[in-house]
This record gives structure tokens, sequence and C-alpha cells, in this order.
């Protein structure tokens, strides 16, 4: 039901050893092979490179896999379901502009009576026709008045309200980067792995395990704030109030 791959660090670095095995979940060491995407942030912006083809036998991932140096990644391998057919507009990431900032998202489950929310009138559409495109344009709307600083409480309970109701239609993992942070809401399988060395940050955010390193389960609910590499805030469902962190 597609894997989720994210990224945080406090400078820019080769990430092969993570991103490789990832690409092997791309419909040989996992079952999802109708697509795969990266987006990558470097000083010019995002770079979303996708495609809907099975990540493993792909020469072009392979490519990225071993030369691609960032900070700050999302990644996605499909399988899939909502529609289950494969097709470039439907291959993640996906890609929309709010509060004068380009977001990224990517999702791992099912929530197809999102679809059902839509309206005429919103702000924002989605080109493809998945289930998961539809939920970040809705997620979009509901943070869009609010947003402002990542870590503050009001905006992280308005983003968590919005993930708590959508997941409770199905399964709702996602990762989502405007570019300064990495947001990742575990609703019921994502990990996550400190992977600082040294004086450096960095985080590693995977649906599965993909090393033999000390990977640990998000709690059922869980949203975890990144911003290169640190932890700004976390908050679990049921809780109150977000969980600040010190930088």
């Amino acid at each position: 039901m597609c894997e989720l791959l994210g990224y945080s660090a406090d400078d820019t670095r080769d990430i092969a050893r993570w991103l490789t095995p990832f690409r092997l979940r791309g419909g040989q060491t996992g079952d999802n092979p109708d697509g795969w995407g990266v987006a990558a942030w470097g000083e010019s912006g995002v770079d979303i490179v996708k495609s809907p083809e099975p990540g493993f036998s792909s020469a072009d991932f392979a490519r990225l896999a071993a030369t691609l140096h960032t900070k700050l990644l999302i990644a996605h391998v499909r399988k899939a379901r909502h529609p289950p057919v494969p097709g470039m507009l439907n291959t993640h990431p996906f890609n929309h502009t709010c509060c004068n900032r380009s977001w990224v998202f990517a999702h791992n489950g099912l929530v197809p009576e999102v679809i059902e929310w839509r309206s005429a009138d919103a702000p924002w559409k989605p080109l493809g026709e998945t289930d998961s495109e539809h939920a970040f344009c809705h997620l979009l709307t509901a943070i869009a008045d609010s947003y402002g600083d990542p870590a503050d409480p009001a905006w992280l309970g308005r983003l968590a309200e919005f993930a708590e109701g959508t997941a409770a239609l199905g399964k709702f993992n996602f990762l989502l980067s405007d570019g300064t942070v990495l947001i990742a809401y575990g609703h019921d399988r994502l990990h996550y792995l400190d992977a600082s060395d040294g004086p450096g940050h960095r985080v590693v955010i995977a649906t599965e395990a993909l090393t033999s390193e000390a990977w640990k389960p998000f709690a059922p609910g869980e949203l975890r704030v990144y911003r290169d590499g640190v932890l700004l805030a976390r908050r679990i469902a049921g809780e109150a109030d977000a969980q600040l962190t010190e930088p």
C-alpha cells in the first residue's frame, strides 16, 4: 500500500545509504511496482522527479539514488489502489502552492472518502485522480489561514486535527514539506531513525526500516515536525497540546 521516505539534515549530504534500499521497495523487496517519485530541495528550491514505472528497475531512479546529495527529501514508491492503475498524474509526491510557499506531499494508506469532500470553489484542486492528492488539497485548505511558525501549537493542533479526522476514514500516513520543515504523520505505519553523527543532525523517516540501524516506530497518531534534522515539535493523537522541543 505504497511506502514513504523522508529525510531532514542540517547540511547537504549523500543519502544513498537509505535511498538505494528504498528504491528496491518499488517492486523488488516490496509490492509497490506502480510508480516512484523523489522531491529533493537544493539552493534553487525543490526538484521533483517521478515516473509511473517500478522503482527497482528504473535506471533514472538508480542513478538518482547513487548520486543525490540533499538536506531535505520526500520520496515515494506506489502500489496503485485508488485509482488502481499507474499514471504520471497519479504518481507521488504531489506539489501545490499555499501561503506563498511550495508544498510537497506524499501519502501511504487509503482514504477514498475524501474525494466526496470536493467543492467547486475549493482553492486547491487535484491534477490527478488519487485519494492522496484530494487529501493533500483538503489539508492545505485546513491550514491555509493559520500557517506561520511551523512549531506554533495552534497551527500544529489544526494540522493534527485534520490528520486524525482523515485517518479515521481508513489509513493516512504522510510526509509534508514547504522546503523548510519536514512534517511526518504516522497513523499506523511509520518509523524514524536518528542518523546524527558528530556535530551534525539528520533524521530519516520511512514506512519500514530500511537498514539494520536502530529505527523506532511512531506512536499511533503521532505528528512530528523537523527542521535541519532537529525535532521541533511532536503531538500524539488524543493529547491536548503539542510537545515543543528546543532547537
